[in-house]
C-alpha cells in the first residue's frame, strides 16, 4: 500500500513561539477538562434526571464512547484538513454539545450531549501533532511536553472544579461556564493558531483505511502504546477506586475527595521534564522510571493501616507518584512517534490515543469490579500488575 504525500517544508527554528506554546497548553487543558467534569458528579446529574442507579454509569460511558469514536473517525483528519480550521471546528462542536447538557432536564439529551461532549474533545488529540509540526526536531519533545502540561492540568483540575463549582451553584452551572469558555476559546485560535495544511493526496475513506497498515507496519508505535496502555489503564483503575477507598475507609465527603484529587496535579510537573529526557537521548531509561514509579505508587498505598493518618499520606503519595509516571510516559510516547513522519502524525496519534484510552476504560471497569470482591487489597494487586506488565514488556525492547 502506498500513500501519496508530498513533505511539509521544514519548520523555522522560531516556529513556535513561548506564547504560541502557551496558548496551545491553556487550550489542551480547557477542552481536556470536558471530558471529566461529570465524573464526580454522577449522583446528582443522574438523580436530577431520573436516570436509576444501574444506568447512571452511562453518564461518563457516552462521553467515553464519544471520545474514542473521535479518536479513530476525527483525529486522522488532521493529516488532511487545514488544521485551524478543524481544531476551532471541533471545539465549537463541543461548546453547542455543552449547552444541551446544560439545559438538559430529561436522560436522553443529556446523554446525547455526552456523547458530543467527547467527540468535541478530541480537538486535544489535533492541537498536540500540531504542536508537535511546529516545533524543529531539536525541542519537539520539550514543546510537546510543555503542551502535555496544560493536557494534563485540565485533566486532574477538572474534577475538584465541578465538584466545588456543583456545591455552589449547581451541576449546570459547570456546563454553561464551559460552553461558553468553548466559545471563547475558539475565538481566540481562531484569531492566533498559523494556518497548517497538510499535503495528503488522498480521499477520507483511504486515510481511514490506511491505519491498520500503520498499526501493523509501525512496530515502535505498538510498542510505545502498549507501555501507556499499562500505565494509563493502572491510572484509570486508582482514580475511579481510591475515591470509593477514601468514602468507606476515611469518611470522605464529595469535597474532600475533591481535595484529595489535587495532589495529583504534581504529575504536571513530569511532562516537560520528560520531554526533555527525551530530546536528550534518554527516553528508554525515562520509560523504565516511568514504570517504576506507577507500581511503587501501589505498593505505598499498603503502608500503615487502613484508615490512619500514616495509610492517607501514603495514598497522597501514591496519588503523585502514579501521576507523574503515567504522564511522563505520556509525553515519550508522542514525542517518539511524532518522529515516525509528518505526513501521518495524527493517525499514529489516534492509534496511540485509542489503544491506550481502551485499556483505561477497562481499567475502570475492572478496578469497580475488584474493589466490590476484594476491596482495596485486590484493585490495588491489579493495578500494581500493570506497570509490572509494562516492565516485563520493555525488558524485550
Amino acid at each position: 500500500m502506498t500513500m501519496n504525500a508530498t513533505i511539509d517544508a521544514a519548520p523555522e527554528p522560531d516556529a513556535v513561539s513561548q506564547r504560541l506554546t502557551f496558548v496551545l497548553a491553556a487550550a489542551c487543558g480547557m477542552v481536556a477538562a470536558n471530558i471529566y467534569y461529570a465524573q464526580p458528579l454522577i449522583a446528582p446529574i443522574s438523580a436530577a434526571l431520573g436516570l436509576s442507579h444501574a444506568a447512571a454509569g452511562l453518564i461518563v460511558t457516552m462521553t467515553q464512547i464519544g471520545y474514542g469514536t473521535g479518536l479513530l473517525f476525527i483525529v486522522p483528519l488532521g493529516d488532511l484538513v487545514e488544521n485551524r480550521t478543524l481544531i476551532c471546528t471541533v471545539i465549537t462542536l463541543g461548546a453547542a454539545a455543552l449547552l444541551v447538557a446544560a439545559f438538559a432536564t430529561h436522560a436522553l439529551p443529556f446523554l446525547i450531549a455526552a456523547l458530543f461532549i467527547g467527540l468535541g474533545s478530541v480537538a486535544v488529540q489535533i492541537i498536540i501533532p500540531y504542536a508537535a509540526h511546529l516545533a524543529p526536531e531539536a525541542i519537539r519533545g520539550r514543546v510537546v511536553g510543555n503542551v502535555s502540561t496544560g493536557l494534563m492540568l485540565g485533566i486532574m483540575l477538572a474534577r475538584p472544579v465541578s465538584s466545588f463549582v456543583t456545591a455552589v451553584l449547581s451541576w449546570h452551572a459547570i456546563f454553561f461556564a464551559s460552553a461558553a469558555l468553548m466559545i471563547v476559546l475558539a475565538a481566540v485560535l481562531w484569531m492566533t493558531l498559523p494556518k497548517r495544511k497538510p499535503v495528503a493526496r488522498m480521499h477520507y475513506g483511504a486515510l481511514l483505511m490506511s491505519m491498520p497498515h500503520l498499526a501493523l507496519a509501525t512496530p515502535l508505535l505498538r510498542r510505545r502504546a502498549l507501555y501507556q496502555a499499562g500505565l494509563f489503564g493502572a491510572f484509570a483503575l486508582f482514580w475511579t477506586v481510591v475515591p470509593l477507598q477514601l468514602a468507606s475507609e476515611f469518611g470522605f465527603s464529595q469535597q474532600g475527595i475533591a481535595l484529595y484529587a489535587l495532589a495529583g496535579v504534581a504529575g504536571v510537573f513530569s511532562a516537560p521534564i520528560a520531554g526533555r529526557l527525551a530530546d536528550s537521548g534518554h527516553s528508554r531509561i525515562a520509560t523504565i522510571v516511568a514504570m517504576m514509579l506507577v507500581a511503587a505508587g501501589f505498593l505505598v498505598t499498603h503502608i500503615g493501616a487502613a484508615g490512619s493518618e500514616l495509610n492517607l499520606a501514603c495514598l497522597v503519595i501514591a496519588a503523585i507518584a502514579i501521576d507523574f509516571g503515567v504522564q511522563g510516559n505520556v509525553v515519550l510516547g508522542f514525542r517518539a512517534i511524532f518522529l515516525l513522519g509528518h505526513e501521518h502524525r495524527s493517525r499514529l496519534n489516534g492509534l496511540y490515543m485509542a489503544t491506550f484510552f481502551a485499556a483505561g476504560a477497562a481499567g475502570s471497569a475492572l478496578g469497580t469490579w475488584a474493589f466490590v470482591q476484594g476491596g482495596w487489597t485486590l484493585a490495588s494487586s491489579i493495578g500494581l500488575a500493570l506497570p509490572v506488565a509494562a516492565l516485563l514488556y520493555a525488558a524485550t525492547e
